[in-house]
């Protein structure tokens, strides 16, 4: 059995590789039962520093599973950066998640 995703494959439409990436899976897990995020939320939750935090966001982004909106803070005029998880994302998490549990349950392709 090859251990590439065959494009063809019916498995290659749920498992996802750029959501696969453990801290990745965590963001969209997190982002999967809430509104909305900020990013120093979804950094201190992960215990990751800002230029992680960022590549793995803008990753999500470029994916067009994430999208960011700025806001200013409610005690300043700071602009503040809050991640939500567009459908598509949704979509992706939710059968990539689906998949997992298949794989885990020795269901074969």
């Amino acid at each position: 059995m090859p251990d590439v995703i065959i494009p063809s494959h019916p498995a290659a439409h749920r498992f996802d590789p750029v959501i696969h990436e453990p801290m990745r899976l965590r963001i969209c897990g997190m982002l999967s039962v809430t509104e909305d995020l900020s990013f120093a939320a979804i950094r201190d939750t992960l215990c990751i520093n800002d230029a992680a935090c960022s590549k793995h966001l803008k990753t999500l982004i470029d994916c067009g599973y994430v999208v960011v909106d700025k806001r200013k803070a409610a005690d300043s005029e700071h602009l503040v950066r809050w991640y939500a998880m567009t459908s598509s994302g949704h979509a992706a998490f939710d059968a990539h998640i689906a998949e997992l549990k298949r794989i885990a349950a020795g269901i074969a392709s």
